[in-house]
């Protein structure tokens, strides 16, 4: 036979039934006392019968805890049709049982907010984009204010937060750009170079490579690696930044977070993206100009040569020009999207890959409007 006398704590604070099958609540029912006698009271055997006689007189303190879980147990055997007899409470143990069982009842059940037709999911993300372009506008507006303000006391540039966005954004980034871009050379030169050979002009791989990397792709390869690179970044010190509050407490030495984070990131990227770019151009070419002479017999001298006459000096600008647009788009993204977070971890990650994803698309929209419209001006 299973003994149901259950003891908890070494103040005797339990619960027992007696062999005529009263129940007895002993000690004190308080909060420290709670844990292990609600663990107790799942496997705890309540008398059989439809009345079940429990008897509080020795219980010696009780809480509002305590009241709560000695109502949830007796409430639990009046759901099941049975009665409840509670013998010898105390008039204070009383009052705070009445409270707790008046406070549960009043509480309402939450009813399930069901699934969204559709017109209220259109309507709901409708909302959401708008407020999205909201806020973008209103960021972009703070941007354009503060760059304005930059302009007019260039005394206030933070020059050490440049100089390091300079290094981190700029020089560390020579590397995967010049790889990325080398390897673009290569398989422009290398695709071209089979169709050439069968119509016997091979020095227009000279053509080819220059244009299509000083005019397009050079520009905006390196666009998207900083968008990957730079643009998460911004976004996760940002997001980090907001998460743990230090953008408050920046704001409350009354400094303004866009003079002090966004606009030497911006800066810097409007200065670095250029230069990446002529480095992306130099290293693109050379390996075009490898390719051609391997693969096409065009000696470097010939290659340069070719180059000079058939590559216009627009064309470089062209490139080059299109990079601070695209510095700015970069920087302005990732940081409103790091603004933009609202939650933990979770939301650092999501609007860093948001980001990542935007910049890269503005990127790629304002490139091809910049093709369109050179080539309806006719340069």
């Amino acid at each position: 036979m299973k003994d149901n006398t259950v003891l908890t704590m070494e103040q005797s604070a339990g619960i027992s039934v007696s062999p005529e099958g009263i129940v007895s609540c002993d000690g004190p029912w308080t909060l420290p006392h709670l844990a292990p006698l609600e663990d107790r009271l799942a496997a705890f055997l309540w008398p059989d019968g439809p009345t079940v006689v429990v008897n509080a007189g020795k219980t010696t303190a009780m809480d509002t805890g305590g009241a709560w879980l000695l109502q949830r147990s007796l409430g639990a055997l009046q759901r099941d049709g049975r009665q409840v007899e509670l013998r010898d409470l105390r008039p204070e143990f009383a009052q705070l049982l009445q409270i707790v069982s008046t406070t549960q009842a009043a509480i309402p059940p939450v009813e399930g907010l069901g699934a969204r037709t559709k017109l209220e999911q259109v309507g709901f993300l409708a909302w959401n984009r708008l407020n999205q372009w909201k806020n973008g506008l209103a960021f972009l507006g703070e941007s354009l204010a503060a760059w304005l303000r930059l302009l007019a006391t260039l005394r206030s540039i933070r020059w050490r937060a440049l100089c390091r966005s300079l290094e981190l954004d700029g020089f560390n980034a020579l590397p995967i750009v010049g790889l990325l871009t080398f390897l673009m050379g290569v398989v422009i030169a290398y695709q071209g170079a089979e169709q050439l050979r069968k119509f016997g002009t091979n020095i227009f791989i000279v053509d080819l490579v220059g244009i299509s990397l000083l005019r397009e792709i050079a520009p905006l390869v390196t666009a998207i690696l900083v968008a990957g690179r730079s643009g998460s970044a911004y976004a996760a010190q940002l997001g980090t930044m907001k998460v743990t509050e230090e953008l408050d407490a920046v704001r409350t030495l009354g400094i303004s977070p866009m003079e002090l984070l966004v606009l030497p990131k911006a800066l810097a990227l409007v200065i670095a993206l250029p230069l990446l770019t002529v480095y992306a151009d130099a290293v693109g070419v050379f390996g075009g100009m490898l390719i051609a002479s391997g693969q096409l017999g065009v000696s470097f001298t010939e290659f340069l040569t070719r180059f000079e006459e058939a590559v216009a000096l627009r064309h470089f600008l062209i490139g080059v020009g299109k990079a601070p647009v695209f510095a700015v788009i970069i920087a302005l993204v990732g940081c409103y999207q790091g603004f933009q977070i609202r939650g933990g971890v979770d939301d650092v990650g999501r609007h860093t890959t948001i980001s990542v994803v935007q910049a890269i698309f503005l990127v790629i929209v304002f490139d091809a409007f910049f093709s369109i419209a050179l080539n309806w001006w006719g340069l």
